[in-house]
């Protein structure tokens, strides 16, 4: 355990709670929130984390997780590769066991994310105000055990995510989740949009905010 005792993360938040989002929805999972994140969304909901936390060794964190007992683990943020060590990180939490998946942006490098993790990954939007932050080499690295999410705003957004879906053929390399700005986009006019023009896609709403509102997830 000495090399992971000396590598430290900035840790936002560690809790126990069901999974919100995608193909893991529902199912009771343990999060790790690293702070920091090069990216402003404007539709972002955890500005919370851009700042703050406290720092803990790798070790630290895998005794926290151990504590709830869970089968699933979400690394999430912020942006989590923004910290060099989320990577060990990783490793650390599949040797021990876990189902891992993490939650990027997209923005950055994700070729050396350890092969047992789920990515789920991003592709910015033009109404996210980053679509210029995406890293689109990414591609190349998601697997069919990852996932790709397109937030939207509007049909602005969910036009210029088909003709991504068309134009890079992403419906070949991994499931794609559909997600609507909480309060901004009607899901039931999404869901409509889908059927008409039946794209191979998979609709998300965010289910921890059905159970619990805008706040984080208990």
């Amino acid at each position: 355990m000495q090399d992971i005792d000396v590598k430290t993360l900035r840790i936002s938040e560690i809790f126990f709670s069901l999974q919100g989002e995608s193909s893991r929805v529902g199912l009771p999972t343990v999060f790790i929130r690293l702070t920091g994140c090069p990216l402003r969304c404007g539709y972002c909901d955890t500005a919370y984390a851009f700042t703050g936390g406290q720092n803990m060794s790798i070790s630290v964190v895998i005794n926290k997780v151990a504590d709830y007992k869970p089968r699933y683990v979400t690394v999430t943020g912020g942006e989590p590769l923004a910290q060099k060590t989320c990577l060990p990180l990783l490793v650390a939490l599949c040797d021990a066991g876990y189902s891992v998946s993490l939650e990027t942006s997209g923005a950055l490098d994700v070729s050396h994310v350890d092969s047992r993790v789920s990515k789920v990954m991003d592709l910015k939007t033009p109404g996210s105000g980053e679509m210029e932050k995406n890293l689109w080499t990414n591609l190349d690295y998601l697997t069919p055990q990852d996932e790709l999410k397109f937030v939207l705003c509007d049909e602005k957004d969910y036009q210029w995510a088909a003709e991504a879906i068309k134009l890079h053929d992403l419906s070949q390399k991994c499931p794609i989740l559909f997600s609507p700005v909480h309060g901004e986009l009607d899901p039931a006019l999404l869901a409509a949009w889908i059927l008409r023009d039946h794209l191979p896609v998979r609709l998300q709403i965010q289910m921890h905010k059905l159970l619990w509102g805008d706040g984080p997830g208990r």
